[in-house]
């Protein structure tokens, strides 16, 4: 069986984790900070700064793993093509994950080397080229910092006077020792949505149903799938997806993040690693979650197809202040509901607005979205995270 080093280790890597050890692989679970989500089911951990490329080094000598999976973005991903030298599997690929874990590198493959439709974009190293890139792309605007997650340090500029708070906010958020942001010029979008897409070693690119989802403060609040989207936008969110799939390589499950607009479909962000809005997959909307399917293909196991079962959404249990050890209530309440399945993370500490828990609620495919949605979110202020 084959030993997997998870560099990161939320609660995505928890649930990769209980996927793998599922069918007998051995984990090890990092992260930064002691007893992670992933490391409390895991085979064993390491706790180190993964932007310390000699620390990395360190732990890959010393579990001389099979696989490298990495689950965050502040890792010093120019090792992995080392690694991949050594003849470690790097997931889905070193180039995958270096390119991927810098906005700017994705950014540039998607818009001017395979000439993908995206937002006019530009960056900035200081608040100073903040104001000449807004000046550019214009007022509205969304700016991000390179390396970051969940929606950290992202902001919307919508006067010049947001200009200086904007910079300042994600320099705090930012993640990784690169301060520089992307600034996009605001996309005038009837809907979001997530294509995960599974790309294999020996057999085709698949596709799961596309995934709807709502964000506040730049993280998802909701997802629901699936997410009513038009043949021809599918159609062309798919082939989007797969040309930047192929451009990256390797196997795995990628999050191909969407805009739908009255003028088409247009590529946004790209994660490659199960991401955070197909935890509605845990509600059993189709015959394997992305879990399931992400250690599949990086397993080389192949996946015959994807079928949607049912229809499913999620909701994050979001913590309202700052606690060591929180606890929880409202187990028993919403446990008494229908068609409805919940999950707490188990993170050691919370603060305002940290993802703690999910609600997830499902019905038949022919029961209309929008109801198993307010489900979800009516079921998920049941938990209350207490301090």
């Amino acid at each position: 069986m084959a030993k997997i080093l998870l560099l990161g280790s939320g609660e995505l890597g928890k649930e990769f984790v209980i996927a793998a050890q599922r069918i007998g692989q051995t984990v090890i679970a990092v992260d930064s900070y002691e007893n992670a989500p992933a490391m409390q089911v895991a085979d064993g951990f390491e706790v180190i700064n993964m932007l310390e490329g000699a620390a990395l080094d360190r732990i890959v000598a010393k579990h001389q793993p099979d696989y490298i999976v990495p689950e965050i973005e502040a890792i010093r991903t120019e090792r992995f093509y080392d690694y991949e030298q050594q003849g470690i599997r790097v997931v889905p690929s070193a180039k995958a994950a270096n390119y991927t874990m810098n906005r700017k590198a994705i950014r540039d493959l998607a818009a001017k080397d395979l000439g993908l439709r995206t937002a006019n974009y530009r960056y900035a190293t200081s608040a100073e080229t903040l104001r000449s890139a807004v000046a550019e792309v214009g007022i509205p605007c969304v700016v991000k910092p390179l390396m970051s997650s969940s929606g950290k340090g992202q902001s919307t500029i919508k006067t010049e006077a947001d200009i200086d708070k904007a910079w300042q906010y994600a320099e705090e958020g930012s993640r990784g020792d690169i301060i520089e942001v992307i600034v996009e010029a605001f996309v005038n979008f009837h809907s979001e949505i997530t294509l995960l897409t599974v790309t294999q070693n020996n057999n085709p690119t698949l596709f799961c149903a596309p995934i709807g989802h709502r964000q506040e403060r730049g993280d998802y609040q909701e997802s629901w799938q699936p997410a009513l989207v038009s043949e021809q936008d599918i159609a062309e969110a798919q082939d989007m997806a797969r040309k930047v799939t192929e451009a990256l390589g390797g196997a795995g499950l990628f999050g191909v993040e969407f805009f739908l607009t009255a003028e088409g479909v247009y590529f946004s962000e790209l994660s490659p690693r199960p991401h955070d809005t197909g935890m509605v997959t845990l509600a059993g909307t189709q015959n394997f979650n992305e879990f399931e399917l992400h250690l599949r293909a990086v397993l080389s196991l192949p996946i015959f197809e994807i079928t949607l079962e049912r229809a499913g959404a999620s909701a994050v249990v979001l913590a309202t202040a700052d606690a060591t050890h929180p606890t929880y209530t409202g187990l028993a309440d919403i446990a008494a509901l229908p068609k409805t399945d919940f999950r707490i993370f188990g993170k050691p500490s919370s603060r305002p607005y940290r993802r703690m828990g999910v609600a997830l609620t499902y019905d038949a495919l022919d029961t209309p979205i929008v109801e198993v949605v307010e489900r979800a979110k009516a079921a998920a202020t049941l938990l209350t995270v207490n301090p």
